[in-house]
């Protein structure tokens, strides 16, 4: 664990009860000119964790711009499939088409974007090259099986829509060049709740997006970063006082352990995990003893995707088209600089 001067300004914003100082960023050292060597020298990245829907990073001697400019990316730039249009051929329900149609647009769809090309605008037919056709079909009806001893719920069959009954129509040659079904992430999402007779026959339309144009194509349930939390005991907490001091932080970033003459002193542990509540401001006799900060240079990165890509891709993909704006950039000023 790197040690934090939390009167270093530079490094640190340390707070108080009521409000927080030295929350400006800087790149690097007062006395050391920033340049791409002394960047890729400081900088370190680490995974902590790498589940399919949930990656947890660490950046370390980053600054704030570039780590949001990932999370900016993650939200509203990254493409996927979602359902763009719903054509109706039959509602009975009591809900109305366009209620309908706003509840199965934020569905989200397992299917690979980088399959598909984007849909023209006015296309309302579209192709197998930029489409993915989606069939609702379903019908409450009364349960053959039931009986006078059936409870309610059991009486009727389909008196609950769920995203299970969303079926993928193949268009064209799709079954050649798409190898894995697509349907829904989950197969549990309630769309709705119809009555016996109801029923619904609907055609829907997936087409390729970005969160920019639309919250349903984002991949991320979210993606947020936090700054990596500092604390300092300055002086030692002994016996009852250091098993309080301990209930005013969050689970495990403070310990209880004895010292070398046997007596229970308070210590950090695992500042990281910190909730950062400074409920120890409740206690006036802590206040002189606990010092806290946030590193200004260390951030905890979490994207938790909402299963159509897995997290990793997500920030893979965010890498690729970070580095393709630079480029970009770099070459219009190229351009400017020849004009």
């Amino acid at each position: 664990m790197t040690h934090v001067n939390l009167n270093d300004g530079r490094y640190t914003a340390t707070l108080f009860k009521s409000h927080i100082e030295n929350n400006d960023t800087s790149e690097c050292d007062d006395d050391e000119q920033w340049t791409i060597e002394i960047f890729e020298r400081d900088l370190d990245i680490t995974i902590v964790k790498n589940d399919e829907n949930l990656m947890e990073i660490e950046f370390l001697n980053i600054d704030a711009p570039i780590v949001n400019a990932f999370r900016r990316i993650i939200m509203s730039e990254i493409p996927t499939m979602a359902i763009e249009k719903v054509f109706i051929g039959e509602n009975t329900t009591i809900f109305q088409d366009d209620f309908l149609a706003h509840r199965l647009g934020l569905i989200p769809i397992k299917a690979d974007p980088r399959l598909f090309e984007y849909r023209d605008e006015n296309d309302m037919e579209g192709t197998p090259q930029d489409t993915i056709e989606l069939s609702l079909k379903i019908k409450c009806v009364k349960n053959p099986e039931a009986s006078k001893e059936t409870g309610v719920t059991d009486l009727y069959l389909n008196r609950n829509v769920y995203s299970k009954s969303i079926k993928w129509v193949p268009l064209g040659n799709q079954s050649s060049f798409i190898k894995e079904t697509i349907k829904p992430v989950n197969d549990d999402i309630l769309i709705a709740k119809i009555s016996p007779g109801q029923a619904l026959d609907l055609k829907l339309h997936c087409v390729k997006g970005i969160g920019r144009d639309h919250a349903k194509f984002s991949p991320v349930a979210t993606v947020y970063y936090r700054l990596h939390p500092a604390i300092e005991i300055t002086r030692p907490i002994h016996g009852e006082d250091a098993k309080l001091l301990q209930s005013c932080f969050s689970k495990g970033v403070i310990e209880v352990k004895k010292d070398r003459s046997g007596k229970e002193t308070a210590v950090v542990a695992n500042a990281r995990d910190d909730s950062l509540s400074r409920n120890y401001y409740m206690y006036k006799k802590f206040e002189d003893a606990i010092k806290m900060g946030l590193k200004k240079n260390h951030f905890i990165f979490y994207i938790e995707s909402t299963g159509i890509l897995s997290s990793e891709s997500i920030f893979n993909e965010s890498v690729e088209i970070l580095i393709s704006k630079c480029r970009n950039l770099l070459r219009e000023v190229q351009e400017l600089k020849e004009s």
